[in-house]
């Protein structure tokens, strides 16, 4: 098993910036790929971005790309996310979640998922 517990949400204002961070504990980390994914009031569960177990490959949503960037320290049993020119529409809990597959934007394909953070962007 892999225990999974975000940090790093608050409020912003659009056009700011917040660094999440996802502490991995239990087994072997990188083994694993992780996922951020978030969800917004009234929304469904959405992907966001997934990093491989190596941390060399990475694919973002079209909602993200280029203002969002993850990242992994896997001595450090942490990943990142890194959140710039920050939007009211990212406004969510942000959930990070771990698989043993190379990686996936589809959340049935994580088996271990984090209790979340919110983030909150004012406009």
């Amino acid at each position: 098993q892999v225990q999974l517990v975000e940090s790093g949400g608050g409020l912003v204002q659009a056009g700011g910036s917040l660094r999440l961070s996802c502490a991995a504990s239990g087994r072997t980390f990188s083994n694993y790929a992780v996922g951020w994914f978030r969800q917004g009031p009234g929304k469904e569960r959405e992907f966001v971005v997934t990093i491989n177990n190596l941390g060399d490959s990475t694919y973002y949503a079209d909602s993200v790309k280029g203002r969002f960037t993850i990242s992994r320290d896997n001595p450090k049993n942490t990943v990142y996310l890194q959140m710039d020119s920050l939007k009211p529409e990212d406004t969510a809990v942000y959930y990070c979640a771990a698989t043993t597959y190379s990686s996936g934007t589809n959340r049935r394909l994580y088996a271990y998922w984090g209790r979340g953070t919110q983030v909150t962007v004012s406009s």
